[in-house]
């Protein structure tokens, strides 16, 4: 894995083009003095180059511990790491750290500085010059839907949780590494900000295909989001390293069902996506629009709701014909706000959820910096439930009758032994 340097990289403000990285773990394994039995105990397994794999488990099981060996946060007792097939066991710490992004969960940025100077700091470390770093912060910024002029001279404590977790993924992107370890890094943000982070690291692999290993203690999260999932018992042994959909419909042992619980139809529905749905038009108006256009316009659309948007075109309001009528020449109290609203990333759950918070039978779905683009209403997504539903019962037929076609061959084979020996006797 060659160093990066100012020469090897790309020309100032092109976008870089470095992707994922292959991850061998060999033996790798922890010790802790004070315990007698292995916090981490030989794990073996090989991540392949632009895979987000999720290692999900219970608290202590060593899902965290196992993470930070492969940037040496934590140092293995014993084992291998492997990027590209180069052993970097032995490497200088802080130079693998330099070419390995990490995110955690409190976003890790420094207080005392800027959004753009949290940015920049590995790219200054390894000696960027300062137009390309520039450059590198408008473009993070934006990759992870955030306005730079908006964004780049403000503190963490200027912004939300959802905003500062998207810096943290920035600053961990600046270098162009082509891993990415995320240590529950959505895990102190409220659900809905869960789920557009969450749909913002499904459109940034689509875009960039880094290696990412993500560590979380929520199996919705694992299935909406893993290319594969390693789940993971005591001491990090791995109980199942598989597809989301693979765990789903065969889990390996109890263990694994125990993760997958109930509903697992349902839970299937963390593995379709909004764009594999029909998005709809609907029609909209603007904040500055005039009262009398808004109504002209609701009155010839043929629905009984229009979508009001905000000035940078978000979805803001559903009105309703009875609420222009008492609007009284101002939307101010005109009107239901939107709660939530899906991105084309979202799953069906996070979009049947969204219409079932927002009572409206529909769910509006935006683009990278919240821009209306359509909605999605109730009755695609029951279509979409009931595919499932029945795809779950086909196949459970399928496998019902594979069952019984062994059970009588077995049978068959039994009996025709048994007449053999009476034959032979």
């Amino acid at each position: 894995m060659p160093e990066t340097t100012e020469a090897a990289g790309p020309p100032e403000g092109a976008r870089t083009s470095t992707t994922g990285a292959t991850i061998e773990l060999e033996n790798l394994t922890k010790r802790y003095p004070s315990s007698r039995e292995p916090a981490v105990d030989s794990v073996n397994m090989e991540i392949k180059a632009g895979e987000l794999v999720v290692f999900v488990g219970p608290s202590g099981c060593g899902k965290s511990t196992t993470l930070k060996m492969i940037n040496r946060l934590i140092e293995p007792t014993s084992g291998r790491i492997r990027i590209n097939a180069e052993d970097v066991t032995d490497m200088d710490p802080v130079k693998l750290r330099r070419k390995i992004g990490y995110a955690i969960q409190a976003s890790g940025l420094f207080p005392h500085m800027t959004v753009a100077q949290n940015i920049a700091l590995v790219p200054k470390m390894v000696g960027w010059s300062k137009s390309r770093i520039r450059a590198r912060v408008e473009e993070m910024l934006d990759l992870v839907g955030l306005d730079p002029a908006e964004f780049q001279g403000r503190y963490p404590r200027q912004l939300s949780g959802g905003q500062q977790q998207r810096v943290g993924v920035a600053r961990a992107l600046a270098a162009d590494p082509p891993v990415l370890l995320m240590d529950e890094p959505f895990g102190a943000v409220d659900p809905i900000t869960r789920d557009h982070l969450q749909d913002e690291l499904i459109r940034l692999q689509r875009e960039l295909h880094k290696t990412i290993v993500f560590v979380t203690h929520d199996f919705d999260e694992a299935i909406k989001l893993g290319d594969r999932i390693a789940v993971l018992r005591e001491h990090s042994h791995i109980a199942q390293f598989d597809t989301p959909e693979a765990i789903l419909t065969n889990p390996a042992d109890d263990f694994v069902s125990g993760f997958v619980g109930a509903g697992a139809a349902l839970k299937r529905l963390n593995l379709t996506r909004v764009r594999d749905v029909e998005i709809t038009d609907w029609p909209t108006v603007t904040v500055d629009d005039p009262l009398q256009e808004i109504f002209n316009k609701l009155r010839s659309s043929g629905t009984n709701e229009i979508l009001l948007l905000d000035r940078r075109g978000r979805p803001y309001k559903w009105l309703r014909r009875g609420d222009l009528m008492r609007a009284r020449g101002s939307l101010a109290r005109a009107g239901t706000l939107v709660h939530d609203t899906v991105t084309r990333d979202a799953t069906l759950r996070d979009a049947l959820e969204a219409v079932l918070i927002d009572n409206t039978g529909r769910v509006a779905v935006t683009g990278r910096r919240g821009e209306f683009t359509g909605v999605v209403d109730m009755e695609t997504l029951m279509n979409s439930v009931h595919e499932l539903l029945e795809a779950d019962r086909l196949e459970a037929m399928e496998h019902q009758h594979e069952l019984e076609e062994a059970r009588a061959q077995q049978t068959h084979f039994e009996q025709e032994g048994v007449g053999g020996g009476e034959a032979k006797a």
